[in-house]
């Protein structure tokens, strides 16, 4: 079977050209069936809200033992639900950007359908139910099991797999978010951790055929949206460090405050998941009577903070009830992502700053939805350490293509004030957990990740003018002109 792997490579290796033409129509494949899964994951999801404002209407106009009898009932029907997939498939918990990142690096093993499967019956569930999770995460697990599920059924090798599984991750985040470039980037720095032209070009493929039927069903309106936001003045990005440093504290705060969670579900509760979700189950149901602006994901939240003028402690119950939230939701396990919950929260304390802001004189009122956008932003790159791709992934979510440069600032400010706080990178911690679960250890990824480099020789290189046999080249690779 080795031998098979290595032969199929070697092929591929031998006809480039060829392969990365392959590899381009695989990717138009993978783009449309993951958009296309993606797309029904979004539909299922927005009917799944409608249903559960429904039933909470129902239950709040009536009132009655009878109402509430019937929510717990209902609350025990989920839990039980979201215990049975994810002991039917354990892959299918959490956001499931850990998992594509252990399968790329070699040291975890995805069964495609049965965690698509578990996983869009379990987003669909939790983030039905009103838990403040995102689709994101698991847009980007559906999207790569859907480019793992071409490659086994067409037997490709492990090398294209790899390949096909970024593009269809790429697919997964442009059509969950409608944000195509920003789709390519994360799969690239944060996923694949490669940028040669055979990644970029497939990535790029998938990522724009997923956002064209994303477009088709959805249309081409951004997911937030921000109507006439200002360029933001030069003169006034003074405020911005303020706001980086405020943010990266925030973000900190929220990063290791989600490893906490987990670890305290695994003390507190470690019978079964069906334990571990009831008590967010719980608190949906206290928050859907005192603060229902803080179930499920909350885009419609940041929506509502650039037209309402929300008081100064109406703003900090929200952050904290989103923040505490969100923390036992994504500790429970169940599947769900933490993209979405943890923009809100960067939107909720740019509000707070931005109302301190204009209290103060420091900034007019006219620029209090720049500050909401730069925040979340700078919040991404606080938790996840990825501060390109969150500038990318805000300026497409809120069509503020002009805002590009503040963008970057406040997030490089965050970025900075989490590493000084030794913050790791959210996802790289959370597959390191999961790996030490199964008794693994992440250096062990090294030795099963093959990398495809594409280099130029250029001009004063230390290569140029030498015979390749003059060169000492790493162990254990393959060259290829």
């Amino acid at each position: 079977m080795r031998k098979y792997r290595v032969s199929s490579a070697y092929g591929a290796l031998l006809q480039w050209r060829n392969f990365r033409f392959k590899l381009f129509t695989e990717s138009v494949l993978v783009g449309a069936v993951a958009g296309g899964v993606v797309v029904f994951f979004r539909y299922a999801l927005e009917n799944a809200e409608v249903l559960r404002n429904f039933l909470y209407q129902m239950a709040i106009k009536d009132a009655s033992w009878i109402s509430i009898c019937g929510w717990i009932g209902l609350s025990l029907l989920i839990a039980g639900i979201l215990h049975a997939l994810v002991a039917w498939e354990p892959m299918a918990s959490g956001s499931g950007i850990p998992q594509v990142k252990g399968v790329l690096g070699g040291v975890m093993r995805m069964p495609w359908l049965r965690v698509l499967v578990a996983k869009l019956a379990g987003g669909v569930t939790a983030i039905g139910a009103g838990l403040s999770l995102g689709r994101e995460g698991p847009s980007i697990q559906l999207g790569a099991v859907v480019g793992q599920g071409i490659s086994r059924l067409w037997g490709r090798s492990r090398m294209e797999e790899r390949y096909l599984l970024t593009s269809g991750a790429s697919a997964g985040l442009a059509a969950a978010f409608n944000a195509p470039l920003a789709g390519v980037v994360f799969s690239l720095e944060e996923l694949h951790k490669n940028f040669s032209p055979a990644v970029l070009v497939s990535a790029i493929t998938a990522s724009l055929t997923a956002t064209v039927l994303s477009q088709y069903f959805y249309g081409e309106n951004p997911v937030f949206t921000f109507a006439g936001v200002p360029v933001f003045p030069v003169a006034s990005f003074g405020i911005l460090l303020v706001l980086g440093v405020g943010m990266g504290i925030l973000g900190a705060a929220f990063n290791k405050g989600l490893l906490v969670a987990g670890s305290l579900f695994e003390k507190l509760l470690p019978v079964s998941v069906f334990s571990k979700a009831l008590l967010p189950l719980a608190f949906a149901g206290v928050f859907a009577l005192l603060l229902p602006e803080v179930l499920g994901g909350g885009n419609g939240l940041v929506n509502e903070l650039t037209v309402t003028n929300f008081g100064f402690l109406y703003l900090l119950s929200l952050l904290a009830a989103k923040f505490f939230f969100t923390l036992i939701s994504y500790g429970s396990g169940v599947p769900g992502g933490i993209f979405l919950p943890m923009l809100v929260i960067g939107a909720l304390g740019g509000s707070l700053f931005s109302y301190g802001f204009v209290q103060f004189g420091l900034l007019d009122s006219f620029y209090s939805a720049n500050i909401i956008i730069f925040s979340m932003a700078a919040c991404f790159a606080a938790v996840v350490k990825s501060p390109i791709t969150g500038s990318i992934l805000i300026m497409e979510m809120s069509g503020a293509f002009h805002h590009m440069l503040p963008l970057v600032f406040v997030s490089m400010i965050a970025y900075l004030t989490a590493d000084l706080l030794r913050v790791q990178p959210i996802y790289e911690v959370l597959l390191e957990k999961a790996l030490l679960k199964q008794g693994k250890r992440k250096a062990e990824s090294v030795q099963a990740l093959r990398s495809i480099v594409e280099v130029l020789v250029c001009v004063n290189s230390k290569l140029a003018g030498k015979q390749v046999k003059q060169i000492s080249w790493p162990s254990s690779c393959l060259l290829f002109e």
